[in-house]
């Protein structure tokens, strides 16, 4: 229950200076009525009634992971801010499929299935981005042979 609390007044305060923050946005006189200012005063608004929501009514004391799993997530951390990093210098497929490759062999531990999901994730996202959204991903490195 203490936990809960805890990380509600944190999510309270996070979203009061997210709100004070939005106040300071300058608005121009053609923006739309949901515009550049209204979006994350609604956002922080409904984080601080979530926070508001565990600090009042919090569940029983939960049970913390253990220390495998305490691993399992400090290694998932550590591929996504590579990936992260990766993405410019490497383009979009390869640092996606090796991401996505590694997080899905911590989920179930079997190299061809973890594989074959790192590159169907990554090709797909890719096309989805690309073609669908018209986001201009890069997909390989730029001075990749071919």
């Amino acid at each position: 229950m203490r936990t809960d609390r805890i990380f509600g007044l944190a999510v309270v305060l996070g979203a009061l200076a997210y709100i004070a923050s939005a106040f300071q946005l300058q608005t121009s006189f053609l923006s739309d009525p949901v515009g550049s200012r209204t979006f994350p005063i609604i956002v922080g608004s409904v984080a601080a009634v979530c926070g508001l929501v565990m600090v009042v009514s919090p569940d029983p004391e939960p049970d913390w992971p253990h220390g495998r799993t305490w691993a399992r997530l400090g290694i998932a951390v550590l591929v996504l801010v590579g990936y992260a990093y990766a993405l410019r210098p490497w383009g979009f497929v390869l640092p996606t499929a090796l991401a996505a490759g590694i997080i899905s062999y911590q989920i179930n531990p079997r190299p061809m299935a973890a594989a074959l999901t790192g590159i169907g994730l990554s090709v797909g996202l890719y096309l989805l981005f690309k073609y669908a959204l018209g986001l201009g991903l890069m997909a390989l490195p730029r001075d990749f042979p071919g």
